[in-house]
């Protein structure tokens, strides 16, 4: 599974996937810390469509961290103030670099925890279909 698809699948859904995989690497291997969480500001790119120029929209706040295993380094930055959750994405990222064999198994867990995104997402958007208003429908 490709680096973006596993971020946004722990990203998006329950925290305690990510918790719960980063903890059966910090079980058994040491993960030397690079750079503790913190918080930054990081340059939001926009291609304008009629131009098709690039400017910069604004800044967004993010909380970043990297950890190193086995001499592979990995990065967990995200949106918002969640240090924890950073921490447990750059050892994520740390295991997948160094092919260790606890990733193997992870894909698995990463495809049901995707499936219930969809579902999630998808039950909010039948609620708000439900308020949706067909104005060919009305009387004038």
């Amino acid at each position: 599974m490709e680096r973006r698809r596993r971020t946004e699948i722990l990203i998006n859904g329950n925290k305690n996937v990510a918790a719960t995989l980063a903890q059966q690497i910090l079980a058994k291997y040491e993960v030397k810390t690079i750079e503790k969480p913190n918080n930054g500001l990081v340059m939001v790119k926009v291609r304008e469509t009629a131009k098709n120029s690039l400017f910069y929209l604004g800044e967004v706040f993010v909380t970043e961290c990297k950890v190193e295993i086995n001499g592979y380094i990995g990065i967990g930055i995200l949106k918002g103030h969640e240090p924890e959750l950073a921490y447990h994405l750059a050892v994520v990222d740390a295991a997948y670099n160094a092919q260790l064999p606890e990733t193997e198994r992870w894909n698995e867990v990463l495809l049901k925890e995707e499936a219930a995104i969809h579902e999630q997402r998808k039950n909010s958007f039948m609620k708000i279909l439900k308020t949706k208003v067909n104005f060919e429908t009305m009387d004038v």
